[in-house]
């Protein structure tokens, strides 16, 4: 089995540069993760590499929610609303403990997107195309049964109802359960290594140079296929090739807002009209709210697209227009900024533009994937690999086996499949009580690493055998116990990368960070044995993300 450990980069870095690869995956995101685990899982030889940590980019900054296409019925994009909904079902079923029913209201309001026909006739459009299961067919609710279901909501205009299901998730963890899955079954992943030049034989990419972006050293890394998977930087690594006049996408930001519940005290996820006739959602998450998203095209920095006060007005706006309350600037904990990278399509607005994927191949045989969403990463990672292998069987005789990742279930789905996940749940919370853990905390950590949980508890019984006390200045054995997994299991490089997308906690519980940030830190240092400016640099990044969620 390969590393995933960031104690073992050196080693891994070693057995990606001494040998030749049949494909080299630059990105890793969701789309970047589900080809390397659908091409290793054929038999192919893969690397995978990411220029900043993995799920860096639009993969940790979504909406967080594995959409059933609902929204596309709107762009009258059928075929896209069918297999985004089949796809959902699939990653329920191959990783239950990141995906979770979560029941949605849509208010129907006077003068709104919806009236009462139109939103059950794309109810049942989008439930006989997307496959619905029967017990998540919506329901259809009066005015009084709606404000029941939300009293948050202002009564006034409103004329209905509509209850449905969407899928939460953590996107950033969705995206490592793939990558651990690939490790596990043959890939080689690295973190922090940035594409900066291609490597040619006969005009043709069979490579590319890596520069760590840790140290600055130069690698070379020898592949029979690269495939650009780099999201909102797509058409930045197509430009190494110096052979393109026109760019791929349109870039449009997205921002969502997290608020304490106290302030927006909804009691269950509200998909709802805005004042400029678009549609966001308020999710609750614990003692959260969050709120998103936009939709503006953007053309600033891809690593910090940044929230502006425009951002935040428009959504509190927005949310203030449609519930009883009365948010203010204050009022916003955290948030985040993500980038949708949509394929290029003039006199279009950032709303009407396709989410749909598309391949493109290059003169000199490299594979370009952009586009898509979240929900149909599965299915676009198919697409890409089907050509893969049809690029290598035609330079070489070779047999490869089909894709079956719709059969794989992802690391931490274990052998609980979502059928009987609640009985899982049972057994895991009776074994997290007995360590001294709350019944929030277990629950979380059940959600956030599935059947690997097992990993965190023997690490933790660990600590309470070796350490029977503790005192406040002490950091937590349950944060000190997951910054050990997610280094060890989970290349994690950095204090940013697991509070962010190892665990998600400077967006909903950034107290945390602000209390333990310095001694995490200095905990991973010591465990990467990491220099004294490696860990400066860091630290400034921390600080630098927990001032721009503000």
């Amino acid at each position: 089995m390969n590393s995933f450990s960031a104690i073992q980069r050196p080693d891994i870095i070693r057995k990606i540069t001494g040998s030749e690869f049949d494909l080299l995956v630059i990105g890793g995101g969701i789309t970047g993760a589900g080809i390397a685990l659908d091409a290793t899982a054929r038999g192919l030889k893969v690397v995978l590499a990411d220029m900043q940590d993995f799920a860096g980019g639009t993969s940790s900054r979504s909406t967080k929610l594995i959409h059933g296409g609902l929204r596309y019925l709107k762009q009258l994009e059928f075929k896209l609303v069918a297999e985004v909904g089949k796809e959902r079902e699939i990653i329920h079923k191959n990783a239950p403990h990141l995906t979770r029913p979560e029941k949605m209201l849509l208010p129907i309001v006077k003068n709104g997107s919806f009236n009462k026909f139109s939103a059950r006739l794309g109810m049942w459009v989008y439930e006989w195309l997307a496959g619905v299961k029967k017990e998540e067919w919506h329901q259809v609710l009066n005015a009084e049964e709606t404000k029941r279901a939300e009293p948050l909501l202002i009564k006034e205009n409103l004329s209905g109802g509509i209850l449905y299901y969407e899928y939460r998730t953590d996107d950033a963890r969705l995206t490592l359960e793939i990558i651990k899955e690939a490790v596990k079954r043959g890939t080689q992943a690295i973190n922090y290594m940035k594409a900066v030049e291609f490597i040619y034989k006969n005009e043709k990419i069979c490579g590319a140079k890596l520069r760590d972006e840790l140290n600055g050293k130069l690698y070379e890394v020898y592949a029979g296929c690269v495939v650009n998977a780099t999201g909102p930087w797509v058409d930045e690594l197509d430009d190494l090739e110096k052979k393109h006049d026109t760019h791929k996408l349109h870039i449009t930001k997205g921002v969502h807002l997290v608020i304490n519940k106290k302030k927006l005290p909804v009691k269950q996820a509200v998909y709802f009209d805005t004042h400029d006739r678009r549609m966001i959602f308020v999710i609750p998450k614990g003692e959260k709210a969050y709120i998103g998203t936009t939709d503006t095209f953007y053309e600033g920095s891809l690593s910090n697209p940044g929230i502006t006060p425009e951002d935040k007005s428009y959504l509190l706006k927005c949310v203030n227009n449609y519930f009883s309350c009365n948010l203010t600037s204050g009022d916003i904990e955290s948030g985040w900024a993500g980038l949708r990278p949509l394929v290029n399509k003039k006199g279009k607005g950032p709303s009407e533009i396709s989410r749909k994927d598309e391949v493109f191949i290059s003169e000199s045989g490299m594979i370009i994937i952009a586009g898509g969403k979240l929900t149909g990463y599965r299915k676009m990672a198919e697409r890409v690999v089907n050509k893969v292998v049809e690029k290598i069987t035609n330079e070489r005789p070779e047999k490869f086996l089909p894709c079956t990742t719709d059969k794989t279930i992802l690391s931490g789905g274990g052998t609980e499949t979502a059928a009987n996940f609640s009985e899982f749940e049972k057994l895991k919370m009776s074994r997290g009580l007995t360590l001294g853990l709350r019944q929030e905390e277990i629950k979380e950590l059940i959600y956030r690493y599935g059947s690997n949980i097992e990993e965190l508890y023997t690490i933790i019984e660990s600590f309470l055998k070796s350490v029977p006390g503790s005192n406040e200045k002490d950091i937590p054995v349950l944060l000190k116990a997951q910054i050990i997994y997610a280094i060890e299991k989970e290349m994690c490089q950095t204090p940013s990368d697991f509070f962010i997308r190892r665990t998600g906690m400077l967006y909903f519980d950034i107290e945390t960070v602000k209390r333990w940030g310095a001694e995490a830190s200095l905990l991973m240092q010591k465990i990467l044995n990491s220099e004294d400016k490696l860990k400066d640099r860091f630290d400034a990044e921390l600080k630098k993300s927990i001032e721009e969620v503000k």
